[in-house]
């Protein structure tokens, strides 16, 4: 090891300098210069590339000030515009389209809307399919643009809102249970049919049940027997005329003369049948109908 001497000296003495003296150069020379030179140059290329790299990403990507693309950053929320792909479910609180279109959800497989609560699980699900639309929910419920109801469907009841229900199917509608409505009524010049195939049909009301039929006839068909029954009024037939056609008639011992007056008669059992009119009432010479 060389050790470097240093000899400092006043102006009151002089000392003659070492003839032998060593010096050195500072600084990088030889092949770690060159290397040092190539290692900048290299950082030099990867910043330009890099930096070429970002201006591409960006005209590509149509970044800017307010957002990507189609796709702006504004205060309230996301602004896409234009068709758009999601590979992934997406979640948000609030879609909705621009006020001069509509809003269009497409899928080659199905459409899925979910619900959740804070605890993430789902409170209510639309699902449309290729075959059929399912919603799974406590209550479906269709409003007006004025927010009345028009239809609402839970576990207990289908509520209808409108003032009208149309059915326009060819086989009209069936019910399995009790349908609760103050008006039944057939379209203009049309008949209208209440009809029970293997059951028994039952109208109910307190305060009374109106069929009308304006321009037609009302027929009430049964195999079995149609019993009018009153608990605490009457029975009123108001017509110009009421027609018994089928009523039993009486005869005399099998005579069978022709009549054309008649009386009616009322069985104990309330059964209606026919005797020959004469001065008097005949009713107790055919009473045997009533056997």
């Amino acid at each position: 090891m060389v050790r470097e001497q240093y000899t400092s000296t006043t102006q009151s003495t002089s000392l003659e300098r070492p003839e032998n003296q060593y010096v050195y150069n500072i600084g990088i020379y030889g092949w770690r210069k060159r290397c040092l030179y190539l290692f900048v140059l290299l950082l030099l290329i990867v910043l330009v590339v890099n930096f070429a790299l970002t201006i591409w990403i960006l005209k590509v990507m149509w970044f800017s000030p307010t957002g990507m693309g189609h796709l702006h950053v504004t205060k309230e929320g996301l602004r896409l515009e234009g068709e758009s792909e999601f590979l992934f479910p997406l979640y948000a609180k609030e879609i909705h389209s621009r006020e001069d279109s509509s809003l269009l959800l497409q899928s080659t497989h199905n459409v899925t809307v979910n619900a959740r609560n804070s605890d993430g699980e789902v409170t209510g699900r639309l699902n449309v399919g290729p075959k059929m639309v399912e919603v799974h929910g406590q209550q479906f419920q269709i409003n007006s643009v004025d927010g009345k109801p028009l239809f609402t469907v839970d576990e207990n009841e289908v509520v209808v809102g409108t003032d009208k229900l149309r059915i326009t199917g060819p086989e009209g509608a069936i019910f399995e249970h009790s349908v609760e409505t103050p008006l039944v009524r057939a379209e203009a010049f049309k008949p209208l049919r209440l009809e029970s195939p293997t059951r028994s049909l039952s109208m109910d009301a307190p305060k009374g049940i109106n069929i009308k039929a304006q321009a037609g006839n009302i027929e009430a068909l049964s195999q079995m027997d149609i019993k009018l029954h009153s608990s605490e009024g009457v029975l009123l037939l108001d017509a110009e005329t009421v027609r018994l056609p089928k009523l039993p008639e009486g005869t005399r011992g099998g005579s069978d003369r022709s009549q054309e007056l008649y009386e009616i008669c009322v069985c104990p059992d309330g059964k209606l049948y026919l005797s020959a009119a004469g001065r008097y009432s005949t009713c107790q010479e055919y009473s045997h109908v009533c056997q």
